[in-house]
């Protein structure tokens, strides 16, 4: 990763972002003290204070939260160096994220579930530790992306190697949610991957954003880092459908996925007007579609960030931005139609059919009283069309202008203010060239255009498997068998001594291999070597990935001397809960008793009430959704004769419980 303490653009910002998470946990922790507080007391004073308290906390927490907007606007930083005249793209900021200390837990879960000495991993818990810090403060170029997508894959090892589906094990992992600030911690490593992949589309906007405009092959870059953030961030929203986070939600990742798709439209339309638009008929048709075509995807952005429930959490500056946008390229795409009706009258040696074609697929009406051929022909008619567009576009100007100037963060943002207000003096100008004497007799509407283009953007999937990855814990065996979901005894020690007729069984399957065909009467099973055993350990040598020619080359070389083997049997993972209770719904434990359960069913069913929401930030809770809630069998059942039906547990799970 970069050096955190470099002062570089991105990194105060990425700083100052951190400081203002922790402002925002602190006042949220304070918020929600004198809550409890508030419904805890009874004394009419002491409720005044506290909701006198309350007022300057959600004040704080408001002025906190617009820090945060200014700096999710802070698009000038992220932009290229080299001095542009283009409106900037908006990039995402990188979620914060605490420390985690992978030591203890790893080590004890190594230990206790896999029989090992965990000190033999203290080079790789650190390897993974190092890597996830690496994370928070990845480069602004493939190589970051590289290793985010590194850490990524790595988690999915981890996962299926320490995170069973039935326990937590006593990681904490805490987000800051990108644009409100507020703090999520859970011990579901899901969150830990949902966050990552969040930073992947994060970095992809960023490089997209710093790319160089004014070349070509900068541009390819811009439009091809968009569609690889939208493609991340769809993937996200398809994979982890309920992430606890606002920022990662599923209506604001469509949101974000719509804008940067949009921003790269936006790229491909200045990728074809790089070398210079020519003042010819066809090209403007050309121009005149491909622009309302960005004009209307960030017109549709602009929508979907007014809606519930992105609204309240979306950047007010972003949803006015692409309002901005809007209207800009609309009014360019006016501008460009006023142009040919204008400045191109037909010529006998024209094409008139082709023409015509051209100019009425640019329309889905013609104002009444008018033919697209006669407008042609017709200098009159063409001028007075004209100059309709070229009202529209002024209109378009002066309303993209108006929004800018109304809101304060934009406002400052100079580079927009020049390319808007340059736009607006060109459609002035080009309609102060026109005759004005008859404009009290034109009633002419200009017609919307319709959209098109030529260049079709879509999301780019992840290519995860291009980065190829080595799990850090290699030496715990093969993933398929050695996983946090097999339950294993310790290794036991057998002693094999040479026989005349042969070893008394037979191996099979890849590594690690297995025992099977166990003769009852030979010295191994005498030794205690069961059907089904897995060989871990040959005189000594680790031979978790041998297969069986590999293993079976190492005992044939018993001689005289026994050799030791070291094997492992499968336990049944059902048997080792209780019978009576055990149930779990999507990764978070729940445990219950059936007895319990169905002594209760009659006040249930009397006093059921709609299961309460967990909160929406689960660290305030997290006491009371620990690993497991058992609730105690009692020592006599009396009074359970009446029960009608036996009472399912899995009716009465949370389904809130599930964050993913």
């Amino acid at each position: 990763g970069c050096n955190p303490l470099a002062e570089t653009g991105r990194s105060k910002l990425q700083n100052q972002r951190a400081v203002i998470n922790q402002q925002i946990l602190k006042a949220v922790r304070m918020r929600a003290g004198a809550e409890n507080l508030l419904r805890a007391t009874t004394n009419n004073k002491v409720r005044e204070q506290v909701l006198l308290e309350l007022s300057f906390v959600n004040s704080d927490l408001q002025i906190l939260k617009e820090e945060l907007e200014g700096l999710n606007i802070s698009v000038e930083v992220y932009q290229n160096a080299e001095e542009t005249f283009s409106i900037p793209l908006v990039p995402l900021g990188l979620k914060e994220t605490k420390d985690v200390d992978f030591t203890v837990p790893l080590k004890d879960f190594i230990l206790e579930h896999y029989s090992q000495d965990s000190s033999e991993y203290e080079d790789e818990i650190a390897d993974l530790m190092d890597l996830r810090q690496a994370c928070r403060t990845p480069s602004r170029d493939e190589a970051g992306i590289e290793m985010l997508i590194s850490y990524f894959l790595q988690l999915g090892y981890v996962e299926n190697r320490f995170f069973p589906p039935t326990r937590h094990i006593g990681v904490l992992f805490t987000w800051y949610d990108s644009f409100t600030g507020v703090p999520v911690c859970q011990q579901n490593l899901l969150l830990e991957k949902a966050s990552i992949l969040f930073n992947i589309g994060a970095l992809y906007t960023q490089i997209g954003t710093r790319c160089n405009r004014q070349t070509q092959a900068g541009l390819e870059n811009a439009v091809d880092a968009f569609q690889k953030a939208a493609g991340v961030l769809s993937y996200l929203k398809e994979t982890f459908t309920h992430t606890p986070s606002y920022d990662m939600s599923p209506a604001m990742l469509n949101v974000l996925v719509k804008m940067m798709l949009a921003q790269a439209q936006e790229c491909v339309f200045e990728q074809i007007g790089l070398s210079g638009i020519r003042n010819e008929f066809f090209t403007l048709i050309k121009m005149t579609q491909e622009v309302a075509k960005v004009g209307e995807v960030y017109m549709l952005v602009n929508t979907a960030m007014n809606q519930e429930p992105v609204k309240e959490n979306i950047p007010y500056s972003w949803s006015k931005l692409a309002q901005i946008k809007s209207d800009h390229y609309k009014a360019l795409a006016h501008y460009f139609i006023a142009t040919i009706l204008c400045d191109h009258e037909l010529q006998p040696g024209d094409d008139e059919d082709q023409q015509e074609k051209a100019l009425s697929q640019l329309y889905d009406h013609i104002p009444e009283g008018l033919m697209v051929l006669a407008v042609l022909k017709d200098k009159v008619q063409r001028k007075q069309l004209g100059k309709a567009h070229l009202r529209k576009a002024i209109v378009y100007h002066e309303e993209a202008l108006r929004v800018c100037g109304l809101c304060k963060k934009l406002r400052n943002i100079e580079v927009l203010q020049e390319v808007l207000t340059a736009a607006h003096k060109r459609s002035l100008l080009k309609y102060a060239q026109q005759e004005t004497e008859d404009d009290f007799l034109s009633l002419i509407q200009a017609p919307d255009i319709l959209s098109k283009t030529e260049h079709k953007i879509e999301t780019i999937a992840p290519q995860f498997s291009k980065v190829k990855v080595k799990d850090f814990f290699h030496k715990l065996g093969p993933l398929t068998v050695f996983s946090a979901k097999q339950r294993w005894t310790a290794p036991r020690t057998i002693c094999l001594h040479h026989e005349a007729g042969g070893l008394g069984f037979s191996l099979k399957g890849g590594a690690p291999v297995q025992v099977y065909c166990l003769d009852p009467a030979c010295s191994a099973a005498s030794a205690g070597l069961k059907e089904g055993d897995y060989i871990v350990s040959v005189g000594g040598m680790d031979c978790k990935w041998l297969g069986v020619n590999e293993v079976l080359e190492k005992l044939k070389s018993v001689g005289k001397e026994p050799m030791e083997l070291e094997v492992i049997s499968c336990q049944d993972t059902a048997a080792s809960l209780h019978s009576k209770s055990a149930t779990y719904s999507m990764g978070m434990q729940k445990t219950y008793s059936l007895i319990c359960l169905a002594m209760d069913e009659d006040k249930m069913d009397h006093t059921k009430k709609a299961p309460l929401k967990l909160p929406f930030l689960s660290w305030g809770t997290k006491n009371r959704q620990k690993a497991a809630s058992t609730l105690c069998l009692p020592s006599a059942v009396a009074g359970s004769s009446h029960i009608k039906k036996k009472l399912s547990p899995f009716t009465l799970l949370n389904s809130e419980s599930s964050l993913y």
